[in-house]
C-alpha cells in the first residue's frame, strides 16, 4: 500500500543523495585538527610533536577560512545557541580574569589554551555548511576514537599504579580517568556511524565500537564504566528511530568486549562504588567529598566571576581561601588539587555565571537535540541516505552529550576541547537540517506526524506548525 500524504501542498521533494565522506581543502585541515585534538597522537609521536602539529593546523585553517569565506557558512555562528553559549563563555573568562585570584594565571591560560579550544569549535561550526560536512567531521572524531583505542591495546601498558586493579599507566595522550570522556562521546558517534554507513565504512564503525568497549575496561576508570551504562540506557531509551534489538545488539556487543578485555581486578575495582564511604574520596582532605564542599564554599565566595578560570588549583595550595589552606599544618606539603568534577570547575571558576552557561551547553543542548528530532519531517526516518543522517544525528549526538555529562562529572574538563567539538556538531546539525528542507522546497516550521497505516512500511502523514528549527 502506497503512503498516502495529507497536506495542503506538497512539497517538491530533493533528489536522493547517497552520503559519502567530502575532504576539500577546508574541510580536510578540520579533519586532521580534530583527529590530532582527539587522539593526541602527535604527543605519542616524539619528532611530530616537536612541529607543534595542532597548533599549525589551527593557523592554516583560519588563514584558509580568512582567504576562501566562500567555503564557510555564517548560518551557525550567527543563529546557533551552541555557538552564542561558547563565545558567552568566552567573553565571560575574560571579563572575570580581574575579579579572580591570580589575573596573571588565567590570562596566560586563556591565551595559551582557552583560545585554542573556542577558535576551534568556531571554525568547526563555520565549517560545517551540509551533512556531507558534518559527516566527514564525525567520521574524523570517530577515526581519532580508533586511533586511542588501538594505542590503549596494543601499545600503552597496564600497571597497578596505587590502585588494586590492573589499568592503563604512562599514557602520552589523556590519563586513565580522561580517556573515558573522550571514547564515551566517541561511542555515540561510532554508533552514529554505524547506522548511517555501508560496507567497508560500517565494518570500519564496528571494529572501532569493540576497540572503545576494550578500552574502557583497560582504562580501570569507574567514572568511565558509569558513563557508559547511562550512554546505553539513553540510547535504549532516546533511540526510537533504531529498532529495538539493533539498540540491545549494539550495546550488547560493546558490553561483550569490555567484559573479554576486564583487566585482573577490574570487576572488584567497580564495586566499590556500592561502598563509597569506604573509598578514599569519602574523607581524605584530597578526596572528592570534601574537594566538592571546599568548591561549592568558592562559589559562595565568588558568586558572580568565580575563581577565575584555571584557578582552582591555586585555591587548593596557594591562596588562602579553603580549609585545607587554613589548618594546614607546616611540613606535611600541599596539594594543588585540581576540581575533578568538570561542573564543579565551572561554577567555582566561573561563578554561578558560568555554572548556568555550562548548563545551557549540556542539558540545553540535549533538550535542543530532542526537540529538533521532533521537528524533522518523519518521512527523514525512511529517507535517502542524507535525511537518515540527519534524523539519525538529532538521537545520537543526544547520547553523546549524556555520556559526556556523566564521565565529565568525575574528571576536569571544563574547558578542553571534547564538549565543545560535540556543540559545534549540534550547530552544524541545524545548518545541514535547514539546508536540506530549502533543497526540498518545505518549510522550517512544518514538522510531519507519522500516523500507523496497513501495508508494508505504509504510512498517512499529517502535517502541522511548529516552533522554527533554529530555535
Amino acid at each position: 500500500m502506497t503512503s498516502a500524504v495529507l497536506t495542503d501542498r506538497a512539497a517538491p521533494r530533493p533528489q536522493p543523495v547517497a552520503l559519502r565522506v567530502g575532504l576539500d581543502p577546508l574541510r580536510l585541515l578540520l579533519a586532521l585538527l580534530i583527529i590530532m585534538t582527539v587522539s593526541r597522537i602527535h604527543q605519542r609521536i616524539h619528532i611530530l610533536a616537536m612541529m607543534r602539529p595542532a597548533l599549525v593546523l589551527v593557523v592554516l585553517t583560519a588563514v584558509f577560512a580568512f582567504l576562501s569565506p566562500r567555503l564557510l557558512s555564517t548560518s551557525g555562528l550567527l543563529r546557533s545557541k551552541e555557538a552564542r553559549v561558547i563565545v558567552a563563555f568566552g567573553l565571560l573568562a575574560c571579563i572575570a580574569t580581574p575579579f579572580g585570584t591570580s589575573f596573571g594565571n588565567s590570562a596566560k591560560f586563556i591565551l595559551e589554551d582557552y583560545s585554542k579550544v573556542l577558535i576551534l569549535a568556531l571554525l568547526l561550526i563555520a565549517g560545517i555548511r551540509d551533512a556531507r560536512d558534518l559527516y566527514t567531521l564525525v567520521w574524523s572524531y570517530v577515526v581519532a576514537c580508533g586511533i586511542l583505542s588501538w594505542l590503549s591495546i596494543f601499545v600503552f601498558g597496564l600497571s597497578k599504579a596505587g590502585s588494586s586493579a590492573m589499568r592503563l599507566s604512562d599514557l602520552d595522550t589523556w590519563d586513565a580517568n580522561d580517556i573515558g570522556v573522550v571514547l564515551m562521546v566517541g561511542l555515540a558517534l561510532t554508533l552514529l556511524v554505524i547506522q548511517s554507513s555501508k560496507g567497508h565504512r560500517r565494518i570500519a564503525g564496528l571494529v572501532i565500537m569493540v576497540g572503545i568497549g576494550m578500552t574502557i575496561a583497560r582504562s580501570g576508570s569507574r567514572g568511565a564504566f558509569l558513563g557508559f551504562l547511562a550512554t546505553g540506557a539513553a540510547l535504549l531509551v532516546l533511540a526510537s528511530s533504531v529498532p529495538v534489538a539493533n539498540r540491545f545488539a549494539l550495546v550488547l556487543v560493546t558490553a561483550v568486549a569490555l567484559v573479554l578485555a576486564a583487566p585482573e581486578g577490574y570487576w572488584d575495582q567497580m564495586l566499590t562504588m556500592l561502598n563509597p564511604k569506604e573509598d578514599y574520596n569519602w574523607s581524605a582532605t584530597n578526596g572528592r567529598r570534601e574537594l566538592t564542599l571546599r568548591g561549592i564554599g568558592y562559589m559562595l565566595n565568588y558568586p558572580v566571576f568565580g575563581l577565575g578560570i584555571d584557578n582552582f588549583h591555586r585555591a587548593e595550595c596557594i591562596d588562602v581561601l579553603s580549609d585545607k589552606v587554613k589548618f594546614h599544618q607546616s611540613g606535611t606539603g600541599l596539594r594543588c588539587t585540581p576540581p575533578h568534577n568538570s561542573t564543579l570547575q565551572a561554577g567555582a571558576e566561573l561563578g554561578f555565571t558560568g555554572l548556568t552557561l555550562w548548563f545551557m551547553l549540556l542539558f540545553g543542548g540535549i533538550r535542543r537535540m530532542l526537540r529538533l528530532r521532533r521537528q524533522l519531517p518523519a518521512e527523514w526516518r525512511y529517507g535517502d541516505e542524507e535525511e537518515r543522517f540527519l534524523h539519525h544525528c538529532t538521537t545520537y549526538f543526544a547520547v553523546a552529550m549524556v555520556g559526556f555529562v556523566v564521565t565529565s562529572f568525575f574528571v576536569t574538563f571544563a574547558w578542553i576541547d571534547i564538549v565543545y567539538i560535540l556543540a559545534a556538531f549540534m550547530a552544524g546539525l541545524q545548518v545541514s537540517v535547514a539546508g536540506r528542507l530549502a533543497q526540498g522546497g518545505s518549510q522550517p516550521q512544518q514538522q510531519q506526524v507519522v500516523m500507523p497505516s496497513a501495508g508494508r512500511r505504509g504510512r498517512q502523514v499529517a502535517y502541522r506548525r511548529s516552533a522554527s528549527l533554529a530555535r
